[in-house]
């Protein structure tokens, strides 16, 4: 079968750099060259100026029908190799050829006019993307439904909020028809509610046969909307494969470099937190330094905290989250031994030890807190990035293949033949 994509060493390269001196009138550039005629076609005193190689050499094939996912930190060229594909820049080196209409949703709400009605920018920005008047008329309810701005039709989007500005823009781009479609960071939209209802479209989208370029951050998307994926690093591309794999493998570099101890002194905590308790530092054990924890072996976390004020009853706690910020268990010193009775003035550290840790493989959040019988004392909810990894050990390996959150160990028992139908369930 012939890919529908095919990129063959592409390279971008940008120039960097500054001026010193301001721009001059022509006839001041005229004096110049007449007053120094050798200095003519020489580079400007001051500046300075460099390129930088935003990608390099990256080859891929896309086949008619699959969803690509583009992943890495910012920087990396992801968006650059996305505009490239989408024909809004050209490539310093390498080709690109796509075989079919190409739909692009690389900035949300890209041709919407202020002054212009929600209806009127429906029609606009739907020809900008490719659509005709017969398409957009034939979907026009639908994309008012879809952003649900029903009310607010012929209301100019200038007095739309933020949200409704967005979901109508998604909406309209969500709703072409092309053989390729080309997103990034579109389901950064709207509330918790309309990107679970963006990221169901973009399914819908994927399950009808058409092809999709997708980039973002958020790696359950990529999970679930991908079957393949592609990790850029640094402008070149460094895995290529099954997209939870190469999703594991963006997990694993973004702890490279990190500490398994993070001081919180200076961390913004909410409104409502008293002062009265404050935690200073959290640090999960690790023999290493990194922030890295092997499925199956014990989870341990050190909480240092100062007090102020006397206080009574108080708890301590952590809390585990999926990198789509889902809480998933929660620990508390009360529900170990209760709560603790009083806590006078002065700096204490506390340990929550985890024996049987239930992970599987991936990255996670981790959220600490303090609270006492009549206030919430404090609370800082991504206090640290760390992972869980596999390796070939046994009590790993039980969890090498898990795609959920957790895992518990369960017994079985061996498969009885039934032979009485009496017996039968």
């Amino acid at each position: 079968m012939r890919p529908i994509i095919k990129a063959e060493r592409i390279g971008k390269q940008y120039r960097i750099g500054t001026r010193e001196s301001s721009y001059s009138t022509l006839r001041e550039s005229l004096m110049t060259a007449l007053r120094s005629p050798l200095s003519t076609g020489r580079s400007k005193g001051g500046a300075d100026e460099s390129t930088i190689w935003a990608l390099r050499d990256v080859s891929f094939e896309v086949q008619p029908g699959e969803v690509l996912g583009v992943i890495g930190r910012n920087g990396a060229g992801k968006s650059t190799l996305l505009k490239i594909l989408s024909r809004i820049t050209e490539p310093t080196t390498g080709r690109a050829e796509l075989f079919g209409r190409v739909g692009s949703l690389l900035e949300v709400g890209t041709g919407f006019h202020p002054e212009l009605t929600g209806r009127e920018n429906i029609f606009l920005n739907g020809s900008i993307l490719g659509m005709t008047r017969k398409e957009i008329e034939r979907k026009f309810d639908e994309i008012v439904a879809f952003a649900e701005v029903e009310r607010f039709t012929d209301t100019p989007v200038k007095r739309y909020s933020s949200g409704m500005y967005l979901r109508l823009a998604f909406a309209v781009a969500a709703h072409l028809e092309p053989e390729i479609l080309v997103i990034d960071e579109v389901l950064a939209v709207g509330d918790a509610a309309f990107q679970r209802k963006c990221l169901g479209k973009m399914s819908d989208v994927a399950h009808q046969g058409r092809t999709v370029l997708f980039v973002s951050h958020n790696m359950t998307a990529v999970r679930s909307l991908c079957s393949r994926a592609i990790l850029l690093q640094q402008g070149r591309k460094a895995v290529e494969g099954e997209a939870g794999m190469c999703v594991d493998r963006y997990l694993a570099e973004i702890t490279k470099e990190a500490s398994n101890e993070v001081v919180l002194t200076k961390v913004p905590r909410p409104r409502n937190a008293d002062e009265a308790l404050r935690i200073e530092r959290v640090r999960i054990v690790s023999p290493d330094g990194r922030p890295l924890v092997r499925s199956g072996d014990p989870l341990e976390v050190e909480l240092d905290f100062r007090v102020s004020d006397p206080l009574e009853g108080v708890t301590l706690g952590i809390n585990v989250q999926s990198v789509d910020s889902v809480s998933i268990m929660e620990c508390r010193s009360s529900h170990y031994y209760g709560a603790i009775k009083s806590v006078s003035p002065g700096r204490y550290r506390i340990t929550c030890s985890i024996k049987e840790n239930i992970l599987s493989p991936g990255l996670y959040f981790l959220g600490v807190g303090g609270r006492c019988e009549n206030k919430y004392l404090d609370y800082v909810q991504h206090a640290l990035a760390f992972e869980v990894y596999s390796d070939e050990s046994v009590s790993s390996l039980w969890l090498d293949d898990v795609r959920s959150c957790v895992r518990v160990r369960s017994e079985w028992a061996r498969p009885q033949p039934v032979t009485d139908d009496a017996n039968r369930v």
